[in-house]
């Protein structure tokens, strides 16, 4: 007999299946035992008679996470069909053979089954292999799942060209001091801080070009919304005649990728009382515009022009107010602040860059970048980069490149926020930190 996933039991009322999966809770009411099966399809409850001897048997040492075959009957579960709450609609399984195909060596460190595991973060992710099992937990990594599936999707649709680039680079992407630096034979390097320079070549080759991968920043913070591994999601456009062309096409995107999780996993934004709005335009500002905003409403002065996460938590406040939305771009950010392939604008002071606001949090940097060689090099030299470290990078516009520009997305701040996540961390499946190394 065939494997037949519990998602498919309530189109088989009446009949015999053979079901494999984790026992999720046993409960013994008198001579009978009750136990809820799951699978990556759902989760059904289970009932074993004592007419059925042998299963009936195998069944009293059956605990939390043994991972069982079961074949049985398919029933309508009594008052099922009026508890929408019951799993696989309100059906159940009457079992006739269990087999037990493995089990747990040790007693379990946490109790997966329950709905919340309210356990504090150090404690969830020491345990995280068994924790990932939870119910609740899985629907983190689902929607996360739904995250990348779509924006492929969307990016394809978009006529982008999925690329990948390498992680082990012999400059630093950004300069700074903001690098891993690596052993590499007889030679030293940097793990990439983003595919920038790639995705810029790549640009010149397809026009249009997108990246999910992962990226390194050894940024010394401890915070709820930094790690210093995380996956990007990238970007990178030509034929651009402003920056405002790479904010619509991004626009576009984050509508199309919100409006996909909306629809595609809506069970499990339930489950943790997760609500999208709606997309249908967001809102710009210049970053000078918001400034002013955070003086004026909130009393908050910038020493610089510059924001930092108060002041973005602030703005997105303020935008959700008279605008009814949880995203706004901030424009213009200075050259001071931005890296060096930054376009200036007509007033040199300031950048053809944005950041892309989602509530209260930087989810994406982009803006157009500087194409022309000799500008390029001019730009380096003031940021006091010596343009012989990127001879490789100046080659591509050496042999010419069209107007382009892009961003980086951080996905797991994407998902954090969605959801209300109390950190970062939670929405990455195995978070590297400044502490972090395991499991």
């Amino acid at each position: 007999m065939e494997r037949t996933m519990i998602g498919e039991t309530p189109g088989l009322i009446g009949q015999v299946v053979k079901l494999q999966g984790w026992v999720n809770i046993r409960r013994d009411h008198g001579k009978l035992i009750f136990i809820d099966l799951r699978d990556r399809s759902g989760k059904i409850q289970m009932v074993i008679i004592p007419d059925k001897e042998e299963a009936h048997k195998a069944a009293k040492e059956i605990r939390g996470e043994y991972i069982i075959e079961v074949e049985g009957l398919v029933k309508a579960r009594p008052g099922g069909a009026k508890n929408e709450k019951l799993p696989t609609g309100g059906v159940e399984i009457e079992v006739e053979k269990l087999n037990i195909i493995s089990k747990p060596e040790v007693e379990l460190p946490i109790d997966v089954s329950t709905e919340d595991l309210n356990l504090n973060l150090d404690t969830l992710l020491d345990n995280r292999t068994i924790a990932l099992r939870n119910d609740k937990i899985k629907s983190i990594f689902r929607i996360y799942s739904e995250l990348l599936r779509s924006y492929a999707e969307v990016m394809n649709q978009a006529g982008f060209t999925e690329i990948k680039t390498p992680k082990i680079l012999n400059a630093a992407t950004e300069g700074g001091a903001n690098f891993f630096k690596i052993k590499y034979f007889e030679q030293d390097a940097f793990l990439a801080q983003s595919p920038q320079f790639y995705k810029q070549a790549m640009a010149g080759v397809f026009e249009r070009v997108f990246e999910i991968g992962p990226l390194f920043r050894a940024e010394p913070h401890f915070t709820t919304r930094h790690v210093n591994e995380f996956i990007g999601l990238d970007g990178e456009m030509a034929f651009v005649d402003s920056f405002e062309d790479v904010m619509a096409q991004l626009e576009k995107i984050m509508i199309l990728v919100m409006a996909s999780i909306a629809k595609n996993c809506q069970a499990d934004l339930e489950k943790y009382e997760a609500q999208i709005l709606p997309v249908e335009k967001i809102p710009r500002m210049k970053l000078t515009e918001a400034l002013d905003i955070l003086d004026k409403e909130y009393g908050k002065k910038m020493e610089e022009v510059d924001i930092d996460a108060e002041g973005e938590r602030m703005i997105c406040d303020w935008v959700k107010k008279n605008h009814n939305c949880d995203f706004v771009f901030l424009t213009h950010y200075p050259t001071s602040i931005r890296p060096f392939y930054s376009m200036p604008s007509a007033d040199p002071q300031y950048t053809e860059t944005f950041d892309l606001l989602f509530m209260g949090v930087e989810i994406a940097s982009g803006g157009q970048r500087i194409h022309d060689y000799n500008q390029l090099v001019a730009s380096m030299q003031k940021h006091k980069l010596n343009p012989e470290d990127f001879k490789h990078y100046l080659d591509i516009f050496k042999y010419g490149i069209p107007p382009h520009g892009g961003w980086g997305l951080g996905s797991e701040r994407i998902v954090q926020k969605i959801l209300g996540l109390g950190s970062i961390k939670e929405a990455i499946l195995f978070p590297r930190d400044v502490k972090r190394l395991t499991p």
